[in-house]
C-alpha cells in the first residue's frame, strides 16, 4: 500500500489537477454538455496513474510510459478537454480588457503593428519557432533520461507539469480567444508563409480546435520554464534553445496566438511555477530524507 501511494512530485500535481477538473465537471453538471464523457476521462486518467505507479518498476516500457508516455498523454488530453470546460464555466471572455491594455501599452495593436515587418520567409520562420513548443520540453526530458539523470528529470518534469497546469488553470480564470480572432477585422495582410506557414497553423487549428487558451502565453510559460531548466541541467541544449525560445516568444504575438500582455503573463507564469515549485520540491525532498 505505501508503494501504491508512494508519489512523486509530478505525480502529486497531476493528481491534484485533474481531481480539480473532475470536481469542476460535477460541481458545473448542469451547464456542461459533455459533462459525462469529461467525468469518465478525468476518472480514467486517475485510476490509470494509480495503476502505472503500482507497476512501474516492472519493465523497460511501463517505466517509460510512467516517465515519458502518460505525461505527454495527460498534457494533451487535459489541454484538449478544456475546449468543453472553460466556455461553460466560466463564458465572459477577458479579450476586450487585453486589447485595451495592449493598446495602452503600445499606442495600437500589436499585431497590426507587425504588419510592417511581416513577409512570407519570416512568417516561416516564426510559425516553425512557435511549433517547437510541443517538442521542446520532450526532446529535454529524453535528453536526461538518456544521461541517467534521474532526479534532474523528476524535478523537471514536476516543474514542467505544474507551469502546464498553472496556465490550464489560468485559462479557466481567464478565458481569452486570443487577436486572431478579436482583431481579424483590423488586420490588413493575411498571414502568409512562403513553404509551410499555412500548412503548420491549418495542422495546430484542427488539433488543438478552438480553446480560450490566450491568457496567459502557456507557450512563453512553459518554453521559459524548459529553458531555465536546460541552463540548469543540459548547457549545451541550452545554447541550441535560447534562440528557439527568443523566436517562439517573439512568434506568439507576430502569428497573431497571443495579445503582448498575455506574453508578459506568461513570463510571471514561468517564475512563479519555478519560484513556487522549487519550494514545494525541496520540502518534498526533506520530506521523503525523514520517511
Amino acid at each position: 500500500m505505501r508503494k501504491l501511494f508512494n508519489l512523486r512530485p509530478a505525480d502529486t500535481v497531476t493528481v491534484v489537477f485533474v481531481s480539480i477538473l473532475l470536481l469542476l465537471t460535477i460541481a458545473f453538471n448542469s451547464a456542461i454538455p459533455r459533462r459525462l464523457l469529461l467525468i469518465s476521462i478525468y476518472a480514467t486518467l486517475l485510476i490509470a496513474q494509480f495503476i502505472i505507479i503500482r507497476f512501474r518498476g516492472r519493465n523497460g516500457f511501463v517505466r517509460i510510459t510512467y516517465d515519458l508516455l502518460f505525461p505527454i498523454i495527460c498534457v494533451v488530453i487535459l489541454f484538449d478537454s478544456l475546449e468543453w470546460v472553460v466556455h461553460y464555466v466560466n463564458p465572459k471572455d477577458i479579450d476586450s480588457l487585453l486589447v485595451r491594455l495592449d493598446y495602452m501599452i503600445l499606442g495600437n495593436h500589436p499585431t497590426v503593428m507587425l504588419e510592417a515587418v511581416m513577409n512570407p520567409f519570416l512568417t516561416d520562420i516564426l510559425q516553425t519557432a512557435y511549433s517547437t513548443y510541443y517538442f521542446l520540453p520532450v526532446v529535454f526530458g529524453i535528453a536526461l533520461i538518456k544521461n541517467n539523470q534521474r532526479e534532474e528529470f523528476n524535478r523537471s518534469l514536476f516543474l514542467i507539469l505544474f507551469c502546464f497546469y498553472l496556465s490550464y488553470t489560468g485559462y479557466i480564470i481567464w478565458p481569452a480567444i486570443g487577436p486572431r480572432f478579436t482583431l481579424d477585422h483590423l488586420q490588413t495582410q493575411k498571414l502568409q508563409g512562403f513553404l509551410i506557414a499555412e500548412q503548420m497553423q491549418n495542422l495546430l487549428n484542427r488539433l488543438e480546435g478552438i480553446k480560450r487558451d490566450a491568457f496567459p502565453s502557456g507557450h512563453t510559460g512553459v518554453a521559459l520554464t524548459v529553458l531555465y531548466l536546460a541552463y540548469k541541467y543540459k548547457r549545451t541544449l541550452f545554447r541550441i534553445y535560447l534562440p528557439i525560445v527568443g523566436l517562439l516568444l517573439f512568434s506568439t504575438v507576430y502569428c497573431r496566438y497571443h495579445y503582448v500582455v498575455d506574453v508578459i503573463a506568461g513570463v510571471i507564469l514561468a517564475i512563479a511555477a519555478i519560484f513556487s515549485g522549487e519550494i514545494y520540491y525541496r520540502w518534498w525532498e526533506k520530506r521523503t530524507d525523514k520517511a
